[in-house]
């Protein structure tokens, strides 16, 4: 059994996400959530209020215990672009890709053995 939540169209980008991502994928949550407490990046209050929620429907909805949950799937995709254009010089425009993500993170109860 295996619990999950998603948060979608975050405005900060896909690359600078998976660095926080790849920290957490298979730890106990516990250390997970100590992890991004420690981590100095923007993202990290963002995926620890996540890993937080998937906990939490892991309790409430699947009735799984907390203290054997791990993280078994963290991936981050990419969200629409939202497009912009910088003036340059001599009338030119340069575009500026302001990224977005979709992160989703899966929780399961640890197998025995």
């Amino acid at each position: 059994m295996e619990a999950k939540a998603v948060l979608r169209t975050v405005r900060i980008a896909p690359r600078k996400v998976r660095l926080v991502i790849d920290l957490i994928r298979g730890k106990q949550v516990g250390e997970a959530v100590a992890i991004l407490k420690h981590t100095p990046k923007t993202s990290s209050p963002v995926i620890e209020k996540l890993l937080n929620s998937a906990i939490a429907n892991a309790e409430h909805n699947y009735d799984l215990d907390i203290n054997n949950l791990v993280v078994t799937q963290a991936f981050v995709d990419e969200g629409p672009t939202l497009k912009r254009f910088r003036p340059r010089a001599m009338g030119r425009a340069s575009a500026i890709n302001k990224r977005t993500s979709h992160i989703t993170i899966v929780v399961a109860e640890k197998k025995e053995g």
